[in-house]
């Protein structure tokens, strides 16, 4: 399969074609979302958060999920943290909460764009929760495992959006992104959430991944691509000589209800965290 691919409509407010694409296959994809200058200021400033906080107190592992057991991560929800790969040294991301935090990404997240795409792909109100800088460096960015984004923020109904954006070209030497067309009809395999004091991840579905072969959805500088929260996606290990940046908001239905054991406290809570230089 070749996915569709569209660019940004002229007055911001994706038509009946980019709605049908999502409903289908689960993603969107839009080329030219960002401008290069853009795309180019977002990644200076990652680089500088980079070079500035406080260095990695956790490696974060999409496979055995250890950093749940570290007070680093299970508190960063309202906080920007760096996060480390395998190697315990080179940085794998920089999260939670930069939409609200950090001057240059919170400016970038609350233009009307991404709301008019959230709401078009159908979200009555969206709410931005969490934000992220995926970093994927030459010959060391990590696999990222099969995983649906509603494992991670769950509410009833179910109704989380990912908006991932491509600051750096994503091609399949250096790790883009690989979905399931159309398993987003599927239901949730997993739920991380909290237990007390502790993150566990709990079983919901044991019905395997759809046979269906994945694709990949390579994404030049500047591509939108926005997830339906059932959909199982994943990236494979970097092994190219060059760096792969992308920035991800996720956003959920202010209308629906957000679990309390959420991993993440609500955004209510969120906007009084931490603030960053």
């Amino acid at each position: 399969m070749i996915p569709a691919r569209f660019r940004p409509p002229v007055d911001g407010r994706p038509g009946a074609a980019m709605r049908e694409a999502f409903a289908r296959d689960g993603f969107l994809i839009v080329e030219g979302f960002a401008s290069a200058a853009e795309c180019e200021a977002l990644v200076r400033r990652a680089e500088r958060l980079i070079e500035t906080l406080d260095r990695p107190r956790a490696v974060f592992d999409t496979k055995r999920q250890s950093h749940a057991d570290d007070a680093w991560f299970r508190e960063s929800g309202d906080k920007v943290r760096l996060f480390a790969e395998i190697d315990g040294q080179n940085v794998n991301k920089i999260g939670h909460a930069l939409h609200l935090l950090d001057p240059e990404f919170a400016a970038f997240s609350s233009e009307t764009r991404w709301m008019r795409y959230a709401a078009a792909l159908g979200l009555a109100r969206p709410l931005a929760i969490q934000s992220m800088v995926i970093v994927k460096g030459p010959r060391i960015g990590g696999e990222v495992d099969w995983h649906q984004d509603a494992t991670f923020l769950s509410t009833e109904p179910s109704s989380v959006i990912g908006l991932w954006l491509a600051l750096e070209d994503a091609d399949r030497s250096n790790g883009c992104m690989r979905a399931i067309p159309g398993a987003h009809r599927g239901p949730l395999r997993r739920r991380f959430r909290r237990a007390g004091d502790r993150l566990t991840m709990e079983e919901t579905s044991d019905r395997p991944w759809p046979d269906t072969a994945a694709i990949e959805l390579e994404a030049p500088r500047g591509t939108l691509i926005a997830l339906h929260g059932h959909l199982p996606h994943m990236s494979p290990t970097n092994v190219s000589n060059r760096r792969r940046l992308a920035y991800a908001l996720h956003l959920v239905d202010e209308q629906a209800h957000y679990r309390e054991d959420n991993w993440l406290p609500y955004p209510g809570r969120a906007a009084r965290g931490e603030g960053i230089g």
